[in-house]
This record gives C-alpha cells, sequence and structure tokens, in this order.
C-alpha cells in the first residue's frame, strides 16, 4: 500500500516513522518545511517530498498515485486540504483540527480521536447512556516560567482552542460557553492537580451520539487559563488589525504568536507527558454505571518521540492500519465514534495502541 503524509512536523514525522515500520506500506512524507524533515534523516524506507500543501492543484497531483493519504497539518490548512483529497476520490486518516464544520470531515487523533472510538464502543454495550466526560492534556515535564507550558502540536492550533467557542450538550440540547470557562480541578497520580477547561472537542459527537450530557475539557497546569483569557480579553488574539501611530497596522494575533511561540516552542531534548480521563455513566442491564478510562504516557527516550506525537499519531496510524487489513468497510465521511461502534475495531485500535506501550486503565463503578 502507497501511503503520503500531508504534514511532516511532530506529529506528521512520527505517523510516518511508525508506518514506516510495515513492510508492506510505502510510506511519503510532503512538507513545505525543510527543517520538518530532519526527524526523518536515517529512515531510508520514507520518501521525502517538499512542496507546497496550501495549493490545492498541487495536493491534487500529489494525493494521484497513492492508496491512502494521512492529513497532519495544521488547523489552517486542514479542512481545505481535506475536501482537496476526499474530491481527488482517496482515502484520508486526518488529525487536523479545523474551525469547520468537523462533522462533514473527520478527526482522527488523541482528542478527537480516542475519546471518540471509547464512547462509540460505550454506547454500543450500554442499554443508555447517559454522560461522557473527555478530559485531556498534553504538558511539558518541566514547568518552566511564565506560562509552563511548550507546544506538542501547532502552536497556532492551541490558540484557536482558547478563541473558538465550545460546543456542550446539557439535557440534550446544544449550548455554547466561552472557551476557557468552567474551570475545574482534577487530581491524577504521578501528576498532581490540573487544572480543566472547556474547548470546542466534541466536534462529530454532538451530531452522531444522542447523550444528554456531553462536555470536552484542555488540562493544563493552574493558572494557565487565567493567564489566557486576560490575553483574549485584553485583545491579543484579534484577528482584525489594529492601527497604531505613524498608520502602521498590525494583527494581534499574529504578533501574539509570533512572541509566544518561541517560548512555547517544544524543543527535542524537552520531555512532555499526555494525561487523558474519559467518563462515560449509563445503564446496563437495570444498573447504573460510571466507567472511567485513564492515561498517562510520557514522552519516548529511546526514540525521542513526544507523548503527543505518539498518542495523536500512533492512533492516528493504527485506523490507517485497520482500513488497510480491511477490518472497516463503512462507506463515506466515518467519525472514530462509528469505527468504535463495531466491537471488532475497537478491539483492534486499543490492543494496538497497547502495543505501542498507550494502555488505558479501566475503572467500572455502581452508581445509586
Amino acid at each position: 500500500m502507497r501511503i503520503i503524509v500531508l504534514g511532516a512536523g511532530l506529529v506528521g514525522a512520527a505517523i510516518a516513522k511508525d508506518l514506516a515500520k510495515d513492510i508492506d506500506m510505502e510510506i511519503t512524507a510532503a512538507d513545505i518545511d525543510p527543517a520538518s524533515f530532519d526527524k526523518l534523516k536515517g529512515d531510508s524506507k520514507i520518501k521525502i517530498e517538499r512542496t507546497d500543501l496550501s495549493d490545492s492543484s498541487t495536493v491534487s497531483k500529489l494525493v494521484r498515485d497513492y492508496d491512502l493519504v494521512i492529513g497532519a497539518l495544521p488547523g489552517g490548512l486542514g479542512f481545505r486540504t481535506l475536501k482537496t483529497v476526499i474530491e481527488s476520490s482517496k482515502n484520508i486518516v486526518d488529525i487536523s483540527f479545523f474551525p469547520e464544520d468537523a462533522f462533514e470531515l473527520i478527526d482522527c487523533g488523541v482528542a478527537p480521536g480516542c475519546s471518540n472510538l471509547i464512547l462509540g464502543y460505550m454506547t454500543s454495550i450500554l442499554d443508555e447512556t447517559e454522560r461522557f466526560e473527555s478530559y485531556v492534556g498534553g504538558l511539558p515535564r518541566v514547568r518552566a516560567w511564565p506560562y509552563e507550558y511548550k507546544a506538542s502540536f501547532s502552536p497556532t492550533d492551541v490558540l484557536e482552542e482558547y478563541i473558538r467557542p465550545a460546543r456542550l450538550v446539557e439535557n440534550g440540547k446544544v449550548v455554547t460557553k466561552p472557551a476557557l470557562s468552567d474551570v475545574e480541578l482534577l487530581d491524577f497520580p504521578g501528576v498532581g492537580t490540573l487544572e480543566a477547561f472547556n474547548t470546542d472537542g466534541l466536534r462529530t459527537l454532538i451530531h452522531t451520539m444522542q447523550v444528554p450530557f456531553m462536555k470536552e475539557k484542555t488540562m493544563r497546569y493552574l493558572g494557565h487559563a487565567e493567564r489566557m483569557r486576560m490575553l483574549r480579553e485584553t485583545g491579543f488574539f484579534k484577528k482584525e488589525p489594529v492601527s497604531l501611530s505613524g498608520g502602521a497596522t498590525v494583527q494581534p494575533f499574529e504578533l501574539t504568536s509570533r512572541l509566544l511561540f518561541p517560548m512555547w516552542k517544544l524543543n527535542e531534548e524537552d520531555e512532555d507527558f499526555t494525561v487523558m480521563r474519559i467518563v462515560v455513566e449509563g445503564k446496563k442491564d437495570g444498573k447504573r454505571k460510571r466507567f472511567t478510562f485513564d492515561l498517562l504516557d510520557s514522552y519516548d527516550k529511546k526514540t525521542k518521540t513526544t507523548s503527543m506525537a505518539r498518542t495523536t499519531g500512533y492512533t492516528c496510524s493504527t485506523v490507517v492500519r485497520l482500513l488497510a487489513d480491511k477490518k472497516f468497510r463503512g462507506p463515506g465521511i466515518c467519525p472514530p465514534e462509528i469505527i468504535g461502534q463495531d466491537k471488532k475495531c475497537y478491539r483492534y485500535a486499543i490492543e494496538g495502541l497497547k502495543k505501542k506501550g498507550i494502555n488505558f486503565k479501566e475503572t467500572v463503578t455502581e452508581l445509586k
């Protein structure tokens, strides 16, 4: 099978390197930035294609001779590129975080991705699903002042999480709240206390899952949400140009990005971890139960692969193998929760992640 990965950043490179281990796959990684290929040096099985992926006609020509496409681009390019690939009649597994309607297209990383697979599976085994909560955070192991944060995926998409209104489901109805709102504290063994706040991570679940209460929250070290709200409310995240003295103009979002990104850059020696908690409540055989899935994954020192690249990239590559092995044949656009409803596909995905050392700990509690 000939596969091309569009985007060779931290996560895209991890996907390409993982799939290149399969003897029956021929892998190509495409990107415009030559520095993005540094992590792929020395891997003779991965073909490099330096090209401008912002050009739809280029993308259409590029994917023409491939059996499967993987989208690993920043959100600003994600939707347009994904649309181009679909219009080129190519199968694609995508992880990009774009602002457009996610139900038209799909996300398949750690969240959305693993969280969707789990909820899809739970709805298939429960008689009635009442509540779904997803908490996820990718954080640096070392808490460095002033932000105690490093961007383990596209920094632009991180800022989008802090701008884009968050959609939740309450009493069966979709409600919208500001990003960074409703901060709550959660304790995790081996990590400590983290804060969780609303972000727009439910995506396709809003349309596909008939669950009366659903929410998704991003987690950071304590105090991060307040810092980001201060910047946002002051106007540093606005995309409308602001006039300066002398007739010059500046876009606050772009300026803020330029200033923050060097401080948020995750260097090769910087270790990170991913912490995730999925909570599903529902009824089975007349009894109410709570199912909790906990994940704590760390930077791989041996391969120098970030945890976020592992959890996001390997979820994607596992679904790629699912399709390559013809285990799932759903037609059209299939969000991960639809795949998860197939019990055999769910077990295939979970076992594939276990082989990579990505293990979810499941706890079941009976409720009154």
